[in-house]
């Protein structure tokens, strides 16, 4: 067994540090309270090639995998960003790139792989709607068949990125849900042209107030009529839980890197005030009732990153990673909510004040633990899928 990371994301490491090195946590700051996308970070990332990982060399990427993307979306989470690095990995490189480097037809490739790998383009992924819920299979938004053509209506929920994106991955039914056998069955994946379809008054979004992560709005989606040709199928219609897999699979292990980095700012954030804040004439720090928690935080750190890692290894081989993508999302969500809710009370009251990043870090490390799909769900998969229990549905 070999734990150590190969050269191609040592080097990542290396190139994304040195881009985030230029960029303080005020920096970051500023981006939530403004609600801006880090624009003058994603033109670095674009420039350095760094968007470009999962994109094959043929179509001008470093044709890297997903541990390549998952070490990226960590070293830039630690850089300070927390929660805001997940959308810039996990949108493009992510949904985009990684999806259609193994799903995609010669021509989706061609036309759009070149300009994932540039930052000239950008993805976003549309599944989530209002009455299913986290219950994916139970989607209404449906397409059918007219000629040459799909027709496409339904309403989508948390949709992350749509004001940027240049193409959709855009999850529908192609047979209905309780038509379905077996339930996977009848599920289909579009690469939809956003720009045109909002153009052509097709699909429209409304961006929904949230409490954290605001470098990115998500939205809801609403989609009456919308034409797509058949060419824009990813992957066999009907089979489209094929290609759900490997993007709900990646998404996991993106976050849970972002989770992760999340953490370690989190972490170091309490540490410094610990050994700066004195009181009662030492540092806070020396008391057992902060260091402890702190110290525990930093054991479920390396635990988690130990099977994120695996768990993108195994995908990057093509071998099954849904047991251990889950594993990587649950403990590192909960690695980083614990980490920014023992900064938290490490600060004290200080806390609430917005002069300090621990707000920003408590609502990033929060959403974590409900999206993209909540614990309780991960936690019933292992039940029931890993270990064997009886379904309680």
């Amino acid at each position: 067994m070999d734990f150590t990371l190969p050269e191609s994301a040592r080097e990542v490491q290396r190139g994304v540090a040195a881009i985030c090195s230029r960029y303080d946590m005020d920096y970051w700051q500023r981006c939530e309270a403004e609600k801006r996308w880090p624009e003058e970070v994603w033109a670095e990332l674009a420039k350095g090639g760094w968007l470009g990982l999962a994109v094959p060399e043929e179509y001008g990427g470093a044709g890297q995998g997903l541990l390549e993307l998952a070490v990226a979306t960590e070293t830039l989470s630690a850089s300070g960003s927390a929660g805001g690095s997940a959308f810039t990995y996990v949108l493009t490189p992510g949904f985009g790139a990684l999806t259609l480097a193994r799903h995609g037809t010669a021509g989706q490739k061609a036309a759009l792989l070149p300009k994932l790998a540039t930052g000239e383009a950008e993805t976003c992924f549309a599944l989530t709607e209002p009455d299913a819920g986290s219950n994916s299979l139970a989607i209404s938004t449906f397409a059918r068949r007219d000629g040459d053509e799909y027709v496409i209506n339904g309403q989508k929920i948390w949709i992350t990125g749509v004001q940027r994106a240049s193409r959709m991955l855009l999850v529908t039914r192609t047979i209905p849900a309780a038509e379905a056998r077996p339930r996977t069955n009848g599920l289909t994946v579009f690469l939809v042209d956003v720009p045109g379809a909002v153009a052509a008054g097709r699909m429209s979004y409304r961006p929904i107030p949230k409490m954290g992560a605001n470098t990115t709005p998500s939205n809801m989606v609403f989609i009456d009529d919308l034409r797509v040709p058949a060419t824009s199928v990813v992957g066999e219609v009907d089979q489209g839980a094929l290609v759900l897999w490997d993007i709900l699979n990646p998404e996991r292990i993106l976050l849970a890197a972002s989770a992760l980095g999340g953490a370690e700012v989190a972490l170091r954030v309490a540490v410094s005030y610990a050994k700066e804040r004195e009181v009662f004439g030492r540092p806070i720090g020396a008391n057992q009732a902060i260091a402890f928690p702190l110290a525990q935080v930093k054991a479920k750190i390396e635990l988690a990153r130990l099977m994120l890692y695996k768990a993108a290894w195994l995908f990057d081989r093509h071998m099954p990673c849904g047991t251990e993508a889950n594993i990587a999302k649950l403990t590192a969500s909960q690695a980083a909510w614990e980490a920014a809710d023992h900064a938290f009370q490490t600060h004290g009251g200080m806390a609430y004040s917005l002069e300090y990043p621990v707000a920003r870090l408590l609502a990033d490390a929060r959403v974590g633990r409900v999206a993209p799909v909540t614990e309780e769900l991960l936690l019933n998969y292992l039940a029931t899928q890993v270990l064997g229990l009886p379904r309680s549905f």
